[in-house]
């Protein structure tokens, strides 16, 4: 793996445990050069991806009547609308591939369009390529700002009131949001003076995000057409191709206080350093694994003693109807009795949080999810101690409650005679 470029202003680079690092051969580290390369032959293969579901529609407009295609002659032009934005997506595309620091040994030409679909590259990934337009506009767009103050300023917030500007030096305040997509959260975070990680898995993100944060040199430079590929739910034409500028914000113009940085690599496997980090925020990412108390482990376990988790999001659980995925859905009944097991303790939690995401504001069709948000904390050091000590207490006082109102209670005397030995004695009643 390449290491961190440090003249980035926000490193990205792959992290790896440092029990991983001796065990990384040639062969997966040609294994993961491959897998960005099939990323970038995504992004490449875009326009001409795009291109066919276009073509499909446009070859049965031809297909019909001379009367229906008279009808639909505005609906033809809109359809040369949509290759037009197609394309504009494809020259912000190719802006996002020229920088190469996630993959400085890359194949290929990035400039370079690919004609034909590429053996390797399936309908998954360009799904997920189309994907990783919507969600620049959800992270960097001011036409998101809703979507994003409904995700984030809760977790946001929660952090504030934890750990006050006023009682800490933020800056050695660690927070870690894994699952953290386009960066926008972590930047907030960093912002606001702490010192902030973002992990993320998906180069698809990695490679958008380094392009948000490090290579925009000022606000609303690029133009996106983010729902161009939505053909349904549409009440004006305009509304398919309406587009968005972005950064909103220009990181580069705008660094943040603290500390930020953005690594790449499988959270479970990355993650396994115990007491690491004070604060771990985690938004639309807990629904992301096979087994989610695998997530829960791991998190309670790299947060220091008294440190927090806090988290918003559903329960979609992204593998449940994968095939050859495996997969368990917990409902949120079970997760609570799960982080208790672990050892959380759940300081506040609510249901019913309306968040959107990645949504076309412009859409007949508006999905929303009834996000569940909790705050939890690893116990203190002495907690247990603590814990224990206030058991005897209450102990002792249900004991006291349970006497005679006659009978006083034992009185240990501690008296030394000449060899200094304890005796005790026991009051009598007089």
């Amino acid at each position: 793996m390449s290491d961190m470029v440090p003249s980035l202003p926000f490193p990205m680079h792959p992290k790896m445990h440092g029990d991983q690092a001796p065990a990384f051969t040639a062969k997966e580290d040609e294994e993961e050069r491959r897998h960005i390369q099939k990323v970038q032959n995504a992004f490449q293969y875009y326009r001409r991806y795009a291109y066919l579901r276009v073509n499909k529609t446009e070859d049965y407009l031809n297909s019909l009547s001379m009367e229906d295609q008279r009808l639909l002659s505005k609906y033809r032009k809109h359809l040369d609308n949509v290759r037009s934005c197609i394309d504009g997506n494809q020259s912000v595309i190719r802006e996002i591939l020229r920088d190469r620091v996630l993959y400085p040994t890359g194949d290929g030409d990035a400039d370079i369009e690919l004609e034909e679909a590429p053996d390797h590259v399936r309908h998954g990934d360009m799904d997920q390529a189309q994907s990783t337009l919507k969600l620049i506009a959800r992270d960097w767009s001011a036409e998101c700002a809703v979507e994003r103050e409904q995700s984030y300023k809760p977790i946001i917030d929660s952090i504030e009131e934890y750990y006050k500007p006023s009682d800490y030096a933020l800056n050695e305040i660690k927070i870690l949001v894994p699952g953290a997509g386009l960066g926008r959260l972590t930047y907030e975070l960093a912002c606001r003076g702490y010192a902030c990680e973002g992990n993320e898995f998906s180069y698809f993100m990695l490679i958008a995000s380094n392009f948000v944060l490090n290579l925009c040199d000022y606000e609303n430079k690029h133009v996106l057409y983010p729902w161009v590929h939505q053909y349904v739910n549409n009440m004006r034409r305009a509304d398919q191709i309406a587009s968005v500028r972005f950064p909103d914000v220009c990181p580069v113009r705008n660094p943040p206080k603290g500390n930020i940085e953005m690594a790449a690599g499988d959270f479970l496997e990355v993650y396994k350093t115990p007491d690491a980090y004070n604060c771990v925020a985690t938004c639309f990412f807990i629904d992301c694994a096979n087994n989610v108390i695998d997530f829960i482990r791991t998190i309670y376990k790299i947060l220091v003693p008294g440190g927090i988790w806090v988290n918003l999001g559903p329960l979609l659980y992204h593998y449940s109807d994968i095939n050859g995925q495996n997969s368990i859905e917990p409902t949120y009944e079970d997760l609570i009795i799960i982080m208790e097991s672990v050892g959380f303790d759940i300081l506040s939690s609510r249901s019913g949080i309306r968040t959107k995401y990645a949504q076309n504001p412009l859409s007949m069709k508006q999905s929303e999810y009834q996000s569940l948000f909790w705050v939890c904390r690893k116990p203190p050091n002495n907690y247990e101690q603590q814990k224990q000590r206030q058991h005897q207490r209450q102990q002792q006082r249900e004991e006291e409650d349970q006497r005679p109102n006659n009978e006083p209670p034992d009185l240990i005397v501690n008296q030394s005679n000449e060899n200094d030995l304890d005796f005790e004695t026991e009051a009598k009643q007089t």
